[in-house]
């Protein structure tokens, strides 16, 4: 049980957080007008099983890092790095940077504590004597594929226990979700950064 599920069970504000009529009583946010009581419910509990899968998202990113002692970046650095070794290609620091969205300079810091850490290794590029190849260590990667890696993947479980269109009809659902949340027209987000 996560730490959200144990505070909730005798909370009612917890366990109605995601639940529209909670969050939005007078319909500033969602017009509610063409969609059922017996919908808003089932939507408030899918959008509550969302909030326990980024619970247990988040809580299995903070022991991943606590076990291997990295920020959430190097991680997905490393990621990055273990998919590219596996599809083999080779990963540039320029790739890694386009990747993480981050700069230069960033990413030679990264690249630099992650050496230092002994979890990659820098390497002359095979087609391009003045690039870099960056490579994850077997230690590292092992580490990784049996900690976070492992638990990443029984995801797969709960996907092949769906049905093809069920599948589908989840990813269409996600795709659309994660369009509707988008920030990238939004005003106000653009300000902030």
């Amino acid at each position: 049980m996560s730490h959200r599920e144990a505070a909730s069970e005798g909370d009612p504000i917890s366990s109605r957080i995601y639940y529209v009529d909670s969050s939005d009583p007078r319909g500033e946010l969602v017009d509610r007008a063409q969609i059922s009581d017996a919908d808003m419910q089932q939507i408030g509990r899918l959008m509550t099983a969302l909030g326990r899968l980024r619970d247990a998202e988040r809580t299995l990113l903070e022991a991943s890092q606590a076990y291997m002692k990295l920020s959430e970046q190097d991680m997905r650095a490393l990621h990055y790095l273990i998919v590219a070794q596996n599809e083999s290609a080779i990963a540039t620091p320029g790739a890694i940077a386009q990747h993480l969205e981050i700069s230069a300079a960033s990413t030679t810091k990264l690249l630099n504590r992650l050496e230092r850490g002994g979890h990659i290794v820098r390497e002359v590029h095979p087609a391009d004597r003045r690039a870099f190849a960056i490579r994850v260590t077997p230690e590292t990667r092992d580490a990784a594929m049996s900690t976070m890696g492992r638990q990443q993947a029984k995801r797969i479980h709960s996907a092949a226990r769906l049905t093809a269109d069920e599948r589908e009809t989840v990813t269409r659902f996600l795709d659309d979700m994660a369009r509707e949340i988008s920030v990238s027209a939004e005003d106000w987000a653009q300000q902030a950064q």
